[in-house]
């Protein structure tokens, strides 16, 4: 049972990054409540869900553009100084969004505002958050490292989310937020511990050149490429989440709360996974590891949607046994899912140099944010000629069809071994 248990290796051996993860770990659960509550509160302001579904535009657009620029930044100054001063406005925007409702001010434009300059903070703090990783833990506890880190977002996706409802419920968007403000303190704690962390000699200057430096040595590293052409092929072939409201209200039954099963399933799976993430740290085979679980993410769907074609209309009356297997197969795809995420982490952390991770890890922030969001876009759309059990079938298909396709293009990938990591 220790074997299959999570390493906790890179928490004893690096002190810096224990400290690291357990300030991330409680502020991860605080981000979550707010970032549910932001949407609770414009639509107790609106009344309207189109209101709410503008929160993903504000909050895309800055994410993407700080994480590109956000990369370059971190790749030219200290990493902990650029991570401290993004958690610093990450924290100020939290005690804003808290302000704002201690005051009962209830106008959905400030909301928008602070979600969009929280995002633009978020996209320089991660990059520089996943380049310091590296630094801090010996190169074999990389997957071991970043195990860890799946296990806090499973847990944080599980329990903040839920959390976020009956803290709304109970004692109002002031201390919900305020809440987050508090747990935030622990990661600035983290980050105020560390070292100094100066960039490498190779550094280059932050700004636009700097950026397309980057794309320019992705597009000389094809085992890196990979990891995002991979995560993109997922998340556009097999994204199930703008099917899940249709889902709930005529096929399973349940209406939001069945949604809001089936998403905590997903989450619940990637907890697992890190729970239970022991074995990973032997793989070498990590891009091969990587491949498998994109087709394992993309069963799983397929498994889902077969799910809801046989269960058809018998949702319209309430849930429906349908339930059960459909949150089966939404677990073991978060399982794939937070496999993948591992590896694909790992490899980019690897295979990269000091002074290119963070731009590197700027674009990786953009794929994990804009990939869904397409994938969204073209679920929804395809709904207008097929049922949603046919796209989630026929995605999951094609999303193993091209994962397959993709690594026969690149066989490097699938041999790629972690005890010599080629870029």
């Amino acid at each position: 049972m220790a074997k299959l248990l999570a390493d906790i290796t890179p928490l004893k051996e690096s002190p810096a990054f224990r400290r690291l993860w357990l300030g991330s770990s409680v502020a991860a659960i605080g981000s979550q409540l707010t970032l549910v509550a932001v949407s609770l509160e414009v639509y107790r302001l609106t009344q309207e869900s189109l209101y709410v579904g503008l929160l993903s535009i504000f909050a895309l657009v800055p994410l993407v553009v700080a994480g590109l620029f956000g990369g370059s930044i971190s790749d030219a100054y200290d990493r902990r100084k650029v991570a401290l001063v993004a958690s610093l406005v990450l924290w100020a925007t939290t005690a804003c969004l808290a302000l704002q409702a201690w005051l009962e001010i209830g106008n959905v434009w400030i909301l928008y505002a602070l979600v969009a300059v929280q995002s633009g903070a978020q996209g320089i703090n991660g990059p520089a958050r996943s380049a310091i990783i590296p630094l801090l833990v010996r190169k074999e506890l990389l997957p071991a490292a970043n195990a860890l880190s799946m296990l806090t977002f499973g847990l944080s996706m599980t329990a903040g989310p839920l959390l976020a409802g009956v803290l709304v419920a109970s004692i109002g968007f002031g201390w919900t937020y305020t809440i987050d403000v508090l747990s935030f303190t622990f990661a600035l704690w983290g980050l105020l511990k560390l070292p100094a962390l100066p960039p490498s000699k190779d550094a280059s200057r932050p700004g636009l050149r700097s950026v397309v430096e980057g794309f320019r040595f992705l597009g000389t590293r094809p085992n890196v490429r990979m990891t995002f052409i991979i995560d993109l092929i997922a998340m556009i072939c097999a994204q199930p989440r703008a099917l899940m409201p249709a889902i709930g209200a005529v096929m399973i039954g349940g209406g939001e709360t069945t949604v809001g099963v089936l998403l905590a399933a997903t989450a619940v799976g990637a907890f697992l996974a890190g729970l239970f993430s022991g074995p990973l740290g032997r793989v070498r085979r990590q891009g091969s590891a990587v491949v498998w679980s994109v087709m394992g993410w993309g069963a799983s769907i397929s498994a889902f949607g077969l799910v809801v074609l046989l269960a058809g209309d018998s949702g319209r009356g309430g849930v429906t046994f349908w339930l059960l297997p459909a949150a089966l197969c939404c677990a073991l795809a978060g399982i794939a899912d937070s496999v993948s995420a591992v590896f694909r982490t790992t490899i980019l952390q690897s295979a990269t140099p000091d002074h290119m991770r963070g731009r590197l890890q700027g674009v990786f922030i953009v794929v994990v944010a804009g990939g869904p969001r397409v994938g969204d876009m073209l679920s929804g759309g395809l709904t207008q000629f097929l049922r949603e059990g046919w796209v989630l079938l026929l995605g999951g298909l094609l999303c193993i069809g091209l994962a397959w396709f993709a690594s026969r293009r690149q066989p490097g990938f699938v041999k790629y071994d972690a005890a010599h990591p080629l870029p």
